[in-house]
């Protein structure tokens, strides 16, 4: 019998997670509309599963225009609320409503950054954090960076943005690697950068 790995164990036997897990969770992104739309989807999974919020990926990325920023941003009150009758979303109102409110304020920080990138990777003076853990239990869920980009993103505005939620969007596009030490998406990872 093939011996599970560890790190992959949260995603074991779920394709979209284990697809999630081996290519894209922990990997180093600075595509600043990736950025918004893991920003968005961890947004909507407050109080739910990432399980929950993988499975309906597909329709907010239609919904939500391929998480374009500046069609985020424009889209009316009629657009969204009709959003609200949509089952392949979370249909809660201040979830629906924030990804407009999240794109707006994007567009101010691009402004004054250059890109959503150039921000997010400020919290760690463009390195990525990498724990080395060797047991699932080591992961943390917070940390003080996730702390710092909280209440910086809190304060302008953006929805849905607690501590434990940015530490997730911060391994979901690489600015922590908490893969396992000797997992083996790990190895691929690094050897892609």
């Amino acid at each position: 019998m093939e011996k599970i790995n560890e790190c992959r164990a949260w995603s074991a036997g779920d394709l979209i997670l284990e697809e999630y897990h081996d290519h894209e969770w922990c990997r180093i992104s600075h595509d600043d509309r990736f950025q918004f739309e893991m920003l968005c989807l961890e947004g909507a999974s407050v109080g739910l599963s990432w399980k929950t919020i993988m499975h309906k990926r597909e329709a907010y990325q239609v919904a939500f225009h391929g998480f374009d920023i500046a069609k985020c941003a424009a889209m009316t009150d009629d657009e969204l609320e009709g959003l609200l009758a949509n089952p392949g979303l979370i249909r809660n109102r201040n979830k629906i409503f924030s990804v407009r409110k999240n794109a707006q304020i994007v567009e101010e920080i691009q402004r004054e950054y250059g890109s959503l990138d150039a921000y997010l990777w400020s919290f760690t003076d463009g390195k990525q954090i990498d724990g080395h853990w060797r047991t699932s239990a080591e992961v943390p869920t917070v940390s003080d960076v996730s702390r710092k980009m909280a209440a910086d993103m809190k304060k302008r505005g953006i929805g849905f943005v607690g501590p434990v939620i940015t530490y997730s969007f911060m391994q979901s596009i690489g600015m922590v690697n908490d893969h396992l030490a000797d997992c083996e998406y790990r190895c691929e990872l690094n050897a892609a950068e």
